[in-house]
């Protein structure tokens, strides 16, 4: 798969044991699809939920990039879940709960797949600088990283600020793509919007979803609005090179990659 995965806004996770989802997912407009095999399924359905990610990797979601969300390291059913990634179609693997590099390479490795490193532990953020080289991307996990740092119940993401800028900075470090977490909320509200700002304000590239109703509001907001795609071209057009002033401030090369960036992730 050759898709640039900073291009990706919405990236939905889906139980891959729910075949009704797994089919509406196809009309749904989300950059990317995750097959989860792990907090969405009941350890009854696991071995079910394993055949079924890997017939619809096959089968394909209209040419956009497929993920596998294992279960984590050391799990009981992690051996299994690289046997059936491994003889999958998925372009990713997503693992849950990184927490050192080794940890992303083996997964890497035995399951013969590139891997999306999920950081949701205070250790994962410690470690994160130096899982990312080790990963095709990076992707918060909120909601457990929330509950292992003791961030109170519905108390906001101000507590999380510091872990999430680490995150972020890791990623750039290491030159790959990094995605926020989700919003629990499941309709497209105001607060989602909200953090969706907040997210891209903070660096980050595109969102996970749990919701088909969260998806346009995510697509929205991490696209690059008219007025931006306006300001970018304008800039582009009129840069000859070096720093010059352009439309009052002062711009130099760059100025002027970050703007040919956000005009392709526009086209794109």
């Amino acid at each position: 798969m050759s898709t640039d995965l900073r291009l990706c806004r919405s990236l939905l996770f889906l139980p891959a044991s729910n075949p009704r989802a797994i089919a509406k997912a196809r009309e749904l407009q989300a950059d990317m699809i995750i097959l989860d095999l792990e907090d969405a399924v009941k350890d009854a359905d696991k071995a079910m939920a394993r055949e079924a990610a890997a017939a619809a990797t096959k089968e394909g979601f209209g040419g956009r990039p497929t993920a596998i969300r294992v279960n984590p390291v050391g799990s009981r059913y992690y051996g299994e879940d690289v046997v059936a990634v491994r003889h999958s179609s998925a372009d990713y693997v997503v693992l849950p709960k990184t927490e050192s590099t080794k940890q992303a390479s083996d997964t890497a490795w035995l399951m013969g797949k590139p891997v999306l490193t999920m950081i949701e532990s205070p250790r994962g953020v410690i470690e994160a600088a130096a899982i990312a080289p080790a990963s095709r991307g990076l992707i918060a996990g909120t909601n457990d990283l929330s509950a292992s740092m003791g961030v109170p119940p519905d108390a906001g993401r101000g507590g999380l600020a510091y872990a999430l800028q680490r995150i972020v900075l890791a990623a750039r470090a290491a030159g790959v793509p990094v995605f926020d977490g989700v919003h629990n909320a499941l309709e497209a509200t105001d607060a989602l919007a909200a953090e969706c700002e907040e997210g891209r304000l903070y660096g980050f590239d595109g969102k996970s979803v749990i919701h088909p109703n969260q998806i346009q509001t995510v697509n929205r907001v991490f696209a690059p609005s008219e007025a931006e795609l306006e300001r970018a071209q304008k800039l582009v057009a009129a840069a000859t090179g070096g720093a010059e002033r352009h439309d009052g401030r002062m711009i130099e090369t760059l100025h002027v990659d970050q703007a040919r960036a956000l005009i392709a992730k526009a086209r794109a």
